[in-house]
C-alpha cells in the first residue's frame, strides 16, 4: 500500500512493519487479567450473561476441541461484554476420577508400589500432591488461547464447596427415593477395576468369532462370547415361534456343566435372528438380565473382577480370553459345534482409559432413578424454557432422556467423592448430609465407592455459583445463559445437567439455550486420531500462526450442529487475514485516520465515503443477526469478506488518490477511514481479540477494545444510491483489470484508453478513479484503438495495446489455455451427456460437475474475445 508519512497525526502511534503475535499475545493478556476485564461482579446492575465452561479433566492438554468450544464461548462473552452486559465466563476443572487416579497409578508403579501399599488415605493424598505439581496444564494452555474466563472464580469438583454441593444433593435425592442401592448389569473394567459410565465406553467394529453350539438336537444357539454359557440358566424362545411351542416349558441339558436350565417364552427374542433360540446369561449380559427378571431365573456369576472364571472345574483360573477357545475346543470334541464364523465383525465397548474390552456384569451398585428427572428434563425443551440450537438435534435429545436407564453413579475407585452412606453393625444404612455427623461407633463402616465424575459435573452450572448457599452469585448469574459444547455428550452431560438442575433448582433451567457445535476433523472430513497421523495440535498452531489465526480457522467452520474441517493451509490463511488488518490499519494511521469527533454529514462525504458507511451498516446487521443464531461460521466469513474485499481491496485503494491530494475531502475521507476500521475491529474482537485489541488502541487511543461499545447499525447511513454507484466503478476496474491481466499486460503498465459512456453510466466524476486503478492513460494524438470492451449500461472502453504486449506469444498462451478450457468442458459434458452417471452419482458430484462446465464455458468465451482482440 502506498503510504504517505507526512499525513500522520502527531499523536498517533507508529505500528510495526509486521504483525508478530508472539510479541503481542502474552502482553495483551497479562494486562486485561491485571486490569480486572474478565472479572464480574454479583453487585453489578447490569444484566447477566453467563456461561460456564464445561470443565476439562485436571489431566488433560488443549486439542483442537477444547480450542473450537473455547473460542466459541470466548467470542460470546467478549461480545456480550461490549454489549453492556455483566458477564461471567466461569472456569474450573474436573478432578476425572478413572483417569486421574490411572495417572498416579502409573507413578507409583514406576516406584515399585501399588496403591494399596500406600492404603487409601495416604493414596488420596498423593493424587492432591500430584494435581498441585503437575495436574491443571490446561488452565495455561487456555491463556494462550484467549480464554478471558474470570480467573479468580475457578472451581474444581473436588474443591470444599463443590464436595459440599455432592453430599447435599446426594442426600437430597437419597431422601427422596430417587437414590437406591441394587444388583444390576453394569460396564464393567477388568483393568481399571470400577464400573464405567455409557460414555466412559468407546463401541468398536472388532473382529471376533461367532460360534452356533447344539445344546440337543432341537436346541441350537449362537453366541460371540461362549464362555459365558457356564453361566446360562435358560433358554429364550419368542412365544409366537410356532417352530418351539412344544419346547416351551421343558428344560435342556446345559453342555460342560450337567446342569439342566429351562426354555422360557420372552417376546425379546428375534425369531428371524439364527435359529431363533438364545442362550440367556443374566449376571453377563444386560438383555439376558431383563429376562432372568422376568422370569425369576437365578443370576449366576462366573467370572472375578479381573475377568477370571470362577466355575470350578477344568476352566477355573482362565483368562476370559483364554476361557473362550478352551470352551469351544471341548465342545468341538464333544460334537456340539454346528458351525463357527471367523472373522465374525461385531460392536465390542471398550475402556475409554485403558482401551480394554469392557464386560457387562452384575454387580451391587448404586443407582438415580432417572424417570421423574429425564421426564423434566424433557419437558424442559418441550415448553421452551431451554432451546437446543440447532434445533433438529433436539430430536436425538429426546431420543435419550425419553428412554433412558437408571444411572450407575458408584465407582470402584480411591479418587474422587466417597459416597456418604454408613453401614452398621445390624444391617443398618445411613446417609449423612454435609452438615450431619456420621454414625460412631464400633461396627460402623462408610461406603468404600466413590461417585461417577458425571455425577459432580452434572451439578457444575449452579454449584459453582455457591449452591446449596443462596449465594449473590447464584441469585445473579443462574440460570446461566447457554452452554456450549459438542453434540457428542449432547446425551451424557447435557441431559445430567437438565436433571440435577431442575430438581436442585425447583424447575428452573440450569441454561436458556443448549448451543451445539460437530467435532473437529481434518480438511478430508476423517476424524482425528493418533493412528491416522492426522492430529494437530493447537498449541503449534498458535506457536506458528498465533492464537487469532487459530481461532479464526476453528470460528469459520464452526456451523452449529456440524463437524468443523481445518487444514494448516486454512491457517495460514488466516494469519494473512490478520496481516491484511494489520497493513490497512498502518496505512491508515500512515495517512492521517482518526476517530476524533461526529462523522462528517453526509453531503460533506464523497460518494466512496458514503457507499462504504452504507456497506458497513449492512454488514454490522447481519453479523448481529448470525451471532444471535449461533451461526459462527457465517459471522467469520462476512467480516473476512467485508475486511479483505470492500475495505482493504476496494476502500483503500479508492481513498489513496483523495488522500494524495489533500484538502476538505481528504479530511472527511480521513475520518470515516478511522470509523469505519474502529467498527470493524471492534465486530472482529470477539473472534481474534489480540490483534484487534493492539490495532484498536493504536487507532483509537482507548484503554481496550474489550469494554468498547458493542457496534449498532446505522440505518441512517444505509445509502442504495451510492453502493449502486460504486458497484458500477467496480464492475468497469474488474474487466478492465481482467483484459489486462488476458493481455498479459504487467500491473504497472501503463496503457492509453478511451473511456465513453461514463456520464450516462453515473460514473463520470469518476473517471480519474478509475484510470488511476487501472493504470489507464488519456487518449493522446495518435491514439489507435486495438480493443474494444463492453462493460456494464453504455460504458465502453477502447484501449491501444500496440507495442504493449508480444503479440505471437500472447496468442500462443490463449490458444494453450483455450485447449485446456475446451478439454475440461469436453470431460464435464460427456459425464453430464451419461445417464448412468447422472442417475447414481449424489447430486452434490452432479452439481460439481455442471459447475466445472459453466467454468470452463464462461472461460472459452472470454478467451475466445481476447483472441479476436488480438486479430483486429
Amino acid at each position: 500500500m502506498t503510504e504517505r508519512l507526512d499525513a500522520r497525526r502527531p499523536d498517533a502511534p507508529t505500528l510495526p512493519g509486521q504483525y508478530q503475535p508472539g510479541e503481542v499475545e502474552q502482553r495483551r493478556y497479562e494486562h486485561w487479567v491485571a486490569a480486572g476485564h474478565f472479572r464480574a461482579s454479583a453487585e453489578s446492575d447490569k444484566p447477566p450473561f453467563t456461561i460456564v465452561i464445561p470443565p476439562p479433566n485436571v489431566t488433560g492438554s488443549l486439542h483442537m476441541g477444547h480450542a473450537l468450544d473455547h473460542t466459541v464461548q470466548d467470542a460470546l462473552v467478549r461480545r456480550k461484554r461490549m454489549q453492556g452486559y455483566e458477564a461471567l465466563w466461569l472456569p474450573g476443572m474436573d478432578h476425572a476420577g478413572i483417569a486421574t487416579q490411572n495417572v498416579v497409578e502409573r507413578r507409583l508403579a514406576g516406584q515399585g508400589l501399588s496403591r494399596h501399599d500406600l492404603g487409601r488415605e495416604q493414596f488420596v493424598e498423593r493424587v492432591w500432591q500430584w494435581k498441585a505439581e503437575s495436574g491443571g496444564a490446561i488452565l495455561g494452555q487456555m491463556r494462550r488461547l484467549g480464554d478471558s474466563v474470570d480467573w479468580d472464580r475457578e472451581r474444581f469438583t473436588m474443591d470444599e464447596g463443590l464436595s459440599r454441593a455432592v453430599q447435599t444433593i446426594f442426600k437430597k435425592l437419597y431422601d427422596d427415593g430417587l437414590i437406591y442401592r441394587a444388583n444390576r448389569i453394569i460396564n464393567w473394567c477388568p483393568r481399571c477395576l470400577t464400573a464405567l459410565s455409557d460414555i466412559e465406553v468407546e463401541h468398536t467394529d472388532d473382529d471376533g468369532e461367532l460360534v452356533s453350539i447344539r445344546y440337543s438336537d432341537e436346541v441350537v444357539v449362537a453366541t460371540t462370547r461362549a464362555e459365558t454359557m457356564l453361566g446360562d440358566t435358560a433358554v429364550a424362545v419368542h412365544p409366537d415361534d410356532e417352530r418351539y411351542q412344544h419346547l416351551i416349558g421343558t428344560e435342556v441339558e446345559l453342555p460342560l456343566t450337567g446342569r439342566r436350565i429351562p426354555i422360557v417364552a420372552d417376546a425379546h427374542v428375534d425369531p428371524s435372528f439364527g435359529t431363533g433360540m438364545v442362550k440367556v446369561t443374566p449376571a453377563h449380559d444386560p438383555n439376558d438380565f431383563e429376562i432372568g427378571q422376568r422370569h425369576d431365573l437365578p443370576a449366576l456369576t462366573v467370572m472375578d473382577e479381573r475377568g477370571v472364571i470362577t466355575v470350578p472345574g477344568p476352566f477355573e483360573g482362565l483368562d476370559r480370553f483364554e476361557a473362550r477357545p478352551a470352551i469351544v475346543a471341548a465342545l468341538r470334541e464333544q460334537g456340539r459345534i454346528v458351525s463357527e464364523k471367523r472373522p465374525y465383525v461385531h460392536a465390542v465397548g471398550h475402556c475409554s482409559r485403558c482401551r480394554t474390552t469392557v464386560e457387562p456384569r452384575l454387580s451391587l451398585q448404586w443407582f438415580v432413578n432417572t424417570s421423574p428427572l429425564a421426564k423434566a428434563a424433557g419437558d424442559a425443551v418441550r415448553d421452551g424454557r431451554v432451546r437446543i440450537e440447532p434445533a433438529e438435534l433436539a430430536k436425538r435429545y429426546f431420543a435419550w432422556v425419553d428412554n433412558m436407564h437408571d444411572w450407575c453413579i458408584s465407582r470402584q475407585l480411591w479418587w474422587g467423592h466417597r459416597i456418604p452412606v454408613w453401614y452398621g453393625p445390624d444391617g443398618e444404612v445411613v446417609c449423612v448430609g454435609p452438615d450431619e455427623q456420621p454414625p460412631a461407633g464400633e461396627g460402623w463402616r462408610q461406603d468404600e465407592d466413590v461417585l461417577d465424575t458425571w455425577f459432580s459435573s452434572a451439578l457444575w452450572p449452579f454449584s459453582t455459583l455457591g449452591w446449596p448457599e443462596q449465594t449473590p452469585d447464584l441469585a445473579k448469574f443462574y440460570p446461566t445463559s447457554v452452554l456450549v459444547t459438542g453434540y457428542d455428550i449432547l446425551f451424557f452431560w447435557v441431559a445430567r445437567m437438565m436433571m440435577f438442575g431442575l430438581y436442585a433448582m425447583d424447575g428452573r433451567q440450569p441454561f436458556d439455550v443448549v448451543a451445539l457445535h460437530g467435532m473437529v476433523r481434518d480438511q478430508f472430513g476423517k476424524k482425528m486420531s493418533k493412528s491416522f497421523g492426522n492430529v494437530v495440535d493447537p498449541l503449534d498452531w498458535i506457536d506458528r500462526f498465533g492464537a487469532d489465526a487459530t481461532r479464526f480457522t476453528l470460528a469459520r467452520g464452526g456451523n452449529p450442529g456440524q463437524d468443523v474441517p481445518v487444514s494448516e493451509e486454512w491457517c495460514q490463511g488466516s494469519r494473512n487475514f490478520c496481516n491484511k488488518l494489520w497493513n490497512a490499519t498502518r496505512f491508515a494511521l500512515m495517512n492521517g485516520a482518526h476517530t476524533d469527533g461526529p462523522l462528517p454529514a453526509a453531503e460533506q462525504l464523497s460518494t466512496v465515503d458514503r457507499w462504504i458507511l452504507s456497506r458497513l451498516a449492512h454488514v454490522t446487521a447481519e453479523v448481529d443477526e448470525q451471532f444471535e443464531a449461533y451461526e459462527f461460521a457465517k459471522v467469520c466469513d462476512l467480516l473476512y469478506h467485508f475486511a479483505w474485499d470492500d475495505v482493504c481491496d476496494w476502500y483503500v485503494e479508492l481513498t489513496k488518490p483523495v488522500l494524495a491530494e489533500g484538502g476538505a475531502a481528504a479530511e472527511a475521507t480521513r475520518r470515516v477511514l478511522g470509523h469505519v476500521l474502529d467498527q470493524l475491529l471492534r465486530l472482529l474482537h470477539p473472534i481474534i481479540p489480540f490483534v484487534t485489541e493492539e490495532l484498536w488502541i493504536a487507532l483509537t487511543g482507548g484503554e481496550t477494545v474489550m469494554r468498547a461499545a458493542w457496534p449498532a447499525a446505522d440505518r441512517t447511513l444505509v445509502d442504495d444510491a451510492a453502493e449502486a454507484e460504486v458497484g458500477t466503478v467496480q464492475r468497469v476496474v474488474t474487466e478492465i483489470r481482467r483484459f489486462r491481466s488476458d493481455q498479459g499486460l504487467r500491473p504497472t503498465q501503463r496503457v492509453a484508453a478511451r473511456l465513453d459512456g461514463l456520464a450516462a453510466a453515473g460514473i463520470a466524476a469518476h473517471e480519474p478513479l478509475i484510470r488511476s486503478l487501472v493504470r489507464l492513460d488519456p487518449a493522446g494524438d495518435g491514439f489507435q484503438a486495438s480493443a474494444t470492451l463492453a462493460m456494464p449500461g453504455e460504458v465502453s472502453v477502447a484501449l491501444d495495446t500496440r507495442g504493449s504486449i508480444d503479440v505471437a506469444a500472447e496468442r500462443a498462451r490463449l490458444t494453450k489455455d483455450r485447449a485446456a478450457a475446451e478439454k475440461e468442458a469436453a470431460q464435464a459434458r460427456a459425464k453430464l451427456d451419461n445417464p448412468a452417471f447422472v442417475g447414481k452419482a449424489p447430486e452434490p458430484v452432479v452439481a460439481k460437475i455442471r459447475d466445472r462446465l459453466a467454468v470452463a464455458e464462461a472461460d472459452l468465451v472470454r478467451i475466445d474475445a481476447a483472441l479476436e482482440a488480438l486479430s483486429s
